[in-house]
């Protein structure tokens, strides 16, 4: 069985392949194949640890998840999305910011413990939308724990490092746990105080 290559190095061979002066998410997303989902939502749980965004990544977090659990390819965003252009020089800086984290990340996630492909790609879709969920609700500090649930699930996914993968499940039930007494919680006291 060929070793993995791990994602720093196949988010570094993206640029030898670049065309020209601009790429488009399309693109991107097509020499991604399969790690492209595992890199959007990596991308997006990162972009959700920002205030003000997690509600709109929350939304956004729902396209690639339903589509994992749909056991499609690659994910598909509209085509106002996907041919939307990014400077070549850009993405090159991106990636040089990231792949530093990502090495890092990769001295501790690699492959282990293989789980089915299908399987497992349905199932981390699925926690991912109920997580994306979470990160609407309207309480200062919530989108921190289910953000990085998501980076580390869509890494462990990446990596196919099963042991990370059923840590990151177990946080993720932690996560979902903590929204749901929260939203308990939370009604518990509007109805209390519309008693009084």
């Amino acid at each position: 069985m060929p070793r993995r290559v791990p994602t720093s190095v196949v988010l570094e061979s993206l640029l030898e392949d670049a065309p020209g002066e601009q790429v488009t998410l399309a693109w991107l997303l097509e020499q991604l194949s399969e790690r492209s989902f595992g890199i959007v939502m990596f991308l997006l749980g990162l972009l959700a640890m920002i205030p003000g965004a997690s509600a709109f990544i929350g939304v956004l977090l729902a396209i690639p998840a339903i589509q994992m659990m749909l056991a499609r390819r690659a994910p598909a965003f509209p085509g106002f999305v996907a041919r939307r252009r990014l400077p070549t020089r850009r993405l090159a800086k991106l990636i040089a910011r990231i792949n530093p984290v990502l090495r890092w990340l990769e001295r501790i996630i690699r492959p282990r413990w293989p789980t089915p492909f299908e399987a497992t790609k349905r199932g981390v879709g699925f926690v991912v939308l109920l997580l994306g969920a979470t990160l609407l609700m309207p309480i200062p500090l919530s989108n921190i724990i289910p953000a990085l649930v998501i980076m580390l699930l869509a890494f462990a996914f990446l990596e196919e490092d099963g042991i990370v993968l059923c840590i990151a499940l177990l946080a993720a039930v932690v996560s979902l746990s903590i929204a749901g007494a929260t939203v308990w919680a939370t009604v518990r006291g509007i109805d209390f105080l519309d008693r009084l």
